[in-house]
């Protein structure tokens, strides 16, 4: 929060878009004179010389710690030479590829929905085409996660087949507008800007009347009911195919291991493992569905949740990969994970930032462990939590995440991009979906991860790990450019 305070000489900065642009006017108290005022000369006829554009090779974004500029492209000279130096060197090697990248972005809850529609249509509008549209003045995001039925950031609890009493195992009642109805509207606009969007849906919870204790929040799923919530999920994905909106995968339980969140629902890995290899898989295949199942969904310390249900040859075939957040253990269980099963595909699925997280740690963290992190550990994807809040961190669940920081900082009609946003789209502007993920090398604490984009262009992600500033060189098929990151600064380099 900026203070005002009065004092004889006042200053006021305004911060406009990614870069900052200052608008200074000082002026001074005085005590009125006899003698009458000077008038300035004109100035009317004067200019601010242009700026000159430099010719680059290498166009270069910059984000840096104490969040003075944010994602602004440098007009500096980088062009690749062969002049020897001392400094630091990152190779990056377009022959050696690994995994194909499906996308990044980040958790469209039905809180975010609703403070995003609630915007006049022109204001919605062009915020959507800034998130998910393809041009200059767009982030591109690629990739978002959806709730099946109520998330912890939803405007309510609820399940697609909530009855006051009984149970209801032929689905009659189910009902994909039962809550959050702005989501299927906001999805449905964001699809007419990027049709191509992949979209993973969770479940925080089965419907009470199918779990042990009656519940949204704990219990667990009952035998009796597996086949019941297989076609639960197979009518979601029905339903919204009827809405125009196709569910590139699912996951069966957002955090399994975690009973105490609002919805929430505890699933053990053989109880996941049984209702794929029975249920889900059979019914999807029956349904003829497409769509992705993904298991665990949850951190990275239990890696052997995914490999146990991996290691079931009867479940293995109907299984696309695993998923993973990271609120414990590290980002190398992927590796873990992928390096036992490679054929299998990994993903990253989830982590916040918090309403009193500063910008510079959340910057360098999430950076080193998630957009670098989570692609040099095989993920296809990398997808921060929760899209867009109010300003007091709503809606959310009671029991919810009451100090989750969206992206966006929704008030009205107006909006203020937070530390999440520009995380993301140090990646998502330069890297669309379909880009493969290249050999570059990890030096000095300067953290990296290349791509080789469809287009043919390269790209390259660096996050400076170090307190002081690191100058280093590019380089790339025996030329090299050099470049300079503060410390904490993170730089995405494109040639």
């Amino acid at each position: 929060m900026t203070k005002l305070v009065r004092v004889s000489v006042w200053c006021v900065l305004v911060l406009v878009g990614y870069s900052m642009t200052v608008l200074v006017g000082c002026g001074k108290s005085v005590t009125p004179q006899s003698t009458p005022p000077v008038t300035p000369p004109d100035t009317s006829t004067k200019t601010t010389p242009p700026v000159t554009i430099v010719s680059t090779q290498v166009g270069f974004w910059l984000t840096t710690p104490d969040s003075l500029i944010r994602l602004a492209k440098q007009n500096v000279a980088l062009n690749f030479g062969d002049s020897a130096n001392q400094y630091t060197t990152i190779t990056v090697d377009s022959t050696q590829q690994y995994q194909t990248m499906d996308g990044f972005g980040f958790a469209l809850t039905g809180g975010s929905a609703m403070v995003i529609n609630a915007m006049d249509a022109t204001d919605k509008t062009n915020l959507l085409h800034e998130l998910f549209g393809s041009d200059s003045n767009s982030i591109g995001i690629s990739y978002i996660r959806v709730s099946i039925g109520a998330s912890d950031l939803s405007t309510s609890v609820y399940s697609y087949d909530d009855v006051s009493s009984g149970t209801d195992t032929s689905l009659t009642y189910f009902n994909l507008m039962a809550g959050d109805p702005d989501v299927v509207p906001v999805i449905q606009q964001i699809l007419a800007i990027n049709p191509n969007i992949k979209i993973l849906a969770c479940p925080w919870s089965a419907p009470a009347w199918m779990k042990t204790n009656n519940n949204s929040s704990g219990g667990s799923l009952l035998p009796q009911y597996y086949q019941v919530y297989a076609n639960y999920l197979v009518k979601y994905i029905q339903a919204m195919q009827a809405q125009g909106i196709h569910i590139d995968a699912i996951t069966p339980q957002n955090e399994p291991l975690n009973a105490y969140n609002n919805p929430a629902m505890l699933e053990e890995y053989y109880q996941e493992d049984s209702l794929i290899r029975f249920n889900i898989g059979p019914a999807f295949a029956t349904a003829g569905l497409t769509t992705k199942i993904i298991v665990y969904d949850h951190n990275c310390d239990v890696p052997t949740y995914a490999t146990n249900i991996l290691s079931d040859n009867a479940t293995y075939p109907y299984v696309d990969g695993s998923a993973f957040h990271l609120y414990a253990g590290s980002i190398s269980a992927l590796t873990t994970v992928h390096d036992a099963f490679p054929a299998k595909n990994v993903y990253f699925t989830e982590y916040y930032t918090g309403s009193s997280d500063e910008f510079a740690s959340d910057l360098s963290w999430h950076l080193q462990n998630i957009i670098i992190g989570a692609p040099n550990n095989w993920s296809r994807n990398a997808l921060e939590w929760n899209l867009a809040s109010d300003p007091n961190y709503e809606p959310h669940s009671p029991g919810g995440c009451s100090t989750c920081k969206g992206a966006l900082t929704i008030n009205g009609n107006t909006f203020t991009r937070n530390v999440s946003y520009y995380i993301v789209a140090h990646a998502s502007k330069f890297v669309p979906a379909g880009s493969i993920r290249i050999a570059s090398n990890f030096i000095n604490n300067i953290y990296n991860v290349a791509y080789l984009r469809p287009d043919g262009k390269k790209v390259l992600i660096v996050e400076n790990g170090n307190a002081a500033t690191m100058t280093f060189n590019i380089s790339f098929k025996g030329k090299w450019v050099t470049t300079s990151l503060i410390g904490g600064a993170v730089g995405t380099y494109m040639w």
